[in-house]
């Protein structure tokens, strides 16, 4: 019963030594490891400056404006709350490009706004390109994601003080301030610094609406670098100096903050509302209306937009359906790749856990997901500056995409997965032995049995990850080899905005039929569970 299994320990050691290659490659392309010489740099220093600066904006509104709104969605009910939290929950997944398109075609030159506007003989007050479009885009992708979270700190409170609340007569204000207020404050540092780290290796969004120099980062500066001048050693200092801040900002997250789960439930508690007067329903409603304004346009406009007279000539087009079919055995091979390493793994790290050994299989779970400390772009360069000494590097483009792409989803399947595999290793590990199940036969009659929600769950976030993924793709796609999220960039970067269209509505297509086929596997999985015996 002791024995510990060695197949996470060797996935564990293949990624350090994938990881490890890309930044010794780093290492070596580097004129000195005197990373202080990217401050010294007018130009570099600006771009540091500027990920800062628009990371900390973009914060400051995502979690300073989900604050209310979570709060006002913990008091209110209404029909379209299960469906707005589904929603919510699922922008952070959602292909970057889909979002950046939605937001293009109503605040863009040629958007919505900008045709009301010359209704009445006037131009668009502000531009989308630069900063102005970054924070936007950042606050449609990370406030639903905040509120969600938010939201389930405020559901963790418990009935007797809502109760306790309502028999002492609290005003609103008072509640907030003594009972919710404490509960918000102990989970902000997380989700402030997950949204800063987010916002701080964003890559696609700045690539999509940055407004040139003045509006690059860290993450961009690399791509151009090694894209455009084929500057190498600029290229690899930006990445060893991302990799350094990504770092030293990841450690302080962990220090600041404590875990937060996700999930995608819905509340079904009883409201106990105090002096709820007409004024504190109009706030709330409008701040939920807000919300929903933010996120449901975009989207609408993103399917209103994708049927237009383009959509026979895109499906005539023989770039539209290789894009489509690279971009699905990326997504499928890297999601089988991210799911089957995370369950190795798991699979050592929580039999070092009943063995009493935490620490050990804390340090394998952290080779897992080291993709959080070294962004994915950073991990490419290093990959492209290892192997182009020794192969075309975009001869190979297919397989390095996968592995990227399978590496960036490893975390979620470990943060999915990790507590269910443990509480299904105590509950059944002596039963398992007692009847001789081992190998492929205890993973059928057990582990699939009790975890195929949770593995269909991590399978979704895997795949979504890795259809809407634009950075490993932008340094190794070409003409010969692209998915559909750089097909979308390059015809935005043409002007192409109605085939852009249909190109959008595909991906956006895609991520909800992944995500109806996961709501399939969850009935299925329920089904199971019901039967009596």
């Amino acid at each position: 019963m002791n024995r510990i299994p060695k197949i996470g320990l060797w996935v564990a050691m293949c990624i350090a030594a994938f990881v490890f290659s890309a930044l010794a490659a780093l290492f070596m392309a580097a004129p000195s490891l005197n990373v202080l010489q990217v401050w010294q740099d007018p130009y570099y220093r600006h771009v540091t400056q500027f990920s800062f600066y628009q990371s900390f904006l973009s914060t400051l509104l995502s979690v300073g404006l989900a604050l209310p709104v979570a709060h006002a969605l913990s008091k209110r009910d209404f029909k379209a709350k299960n469906l707005l939290l589904k929603l919510f929950s699922s922008t952070l997944v959602l292909p970057v490009l889909v979002g950046v398109f939605g937001l293009l075609a109503i605040y863009g030159n040629s958007g919505l706004m900008a045709d009301w506007f010359t209704w009445f003989d006037q131009e668009l007050p502000f531009s989308i390109y630069g900063l102005n479009g970054i924070l936007l885009a950042h606050l449609f992708f990370n406030l639903p994601y905040s509120a969600r979270l938010l939201l389930q700190s405020l559901e963790a409170i418990p009935q007797e003080q809502h109760k306790l609340c309502a028999h002492l007569g609290m005003s609103q204000w008072q509640k907030f301030k003594w009972v919710e207020w404490p509960r918000l404050r102990q989970q902000l540092p997380h989700v402030s610094g997950l949204v800063f780290m987010l916002c701080f290796t964003s890559f696609a969004t700045v690539m999509a609406l940055g407004g040139g120099p003045k509006s690059t980062t860290i993450e961009l500066a690399i791509y151009q670098a090694i894209k455009f001048d084929f500057d190498l050693q600029a290229g690899a200092l930006l990445a060893i100096w991302q990799m350094l801040l990504c770092g030293l900002l990841a450690l302080a997250i962990q220090r600041l903050a404590k875990p937060v789960a996700v999930t995608t439930g819905s509340t079904t508690r009883q409201r106990y509302l105090v002096n709820d007067s007409a004024g504190w329903r109009i706030w709330d409603g409008a701040w939920i209306a807000l919300s929903i304004l933010l996120v449901v346009p975009p989207l609408l406009m993103v399917v209103l937009s994708g049927v237009n007279s383009e959509i026979i000539h895109v499906l005539q087009d023989e770039r539209f359906w290789q894009a489509l079919s690279a971009s699905l055995q990326v997504a499928v091979v890297a999601s089988i790749i991210a799911l089957s390493a995370g369950i190795a793994i798991l699979t050592t790290s929580r039999r070092l856990r009943l063995n009493a050994r935490g620490r050990s299989a804390d340090q394998i779970e952290l080779l897992g997901t080291i993709i959080l400390v070294t962004p994915g772009l950073v991990i490419s360069t290093g990959l492209f500056l290892l192997l182009r000494n020794f192969t075309d590097v975009f001869s190979m483009a297919f397989f390095i995409v996968i592995a990227v792409n399978a590496l960036m989803g490893l975390p979620y399947v470990i943060k999915t997965l990790s507590q269910p595999m443990l509480q299904i290793e105590q509950q059944y590990q002596y039963l398992a032995a007692s009847l001789g199940l081992r190998g492929w036969q205890r993973f059928k009659v057990v582990e699939w049995r009790g975890l195929k929600k949770p593995m269909a769950h991590a399978f979704a976030i895997s795949f979504m990850l890795a259809i809407g993924d634009l950075g490993a793709i932008a340094l190794f796609g070409g003409q010969e080899f692209r998915t559909l999220p750089l097909y979308l960039f390059q015809l935005l970067g043409s002007y192409q905005m109605e085939a852009a269209a249909v190109v959008s509505l595909t991906l956006l297509i895609l991520s909800v039929a992944c995500f109806t086929l996961i709501e399939k596997l969850f009935k299925a999985n329920t089904k199971v569970n019901d039967v009596k015996y």
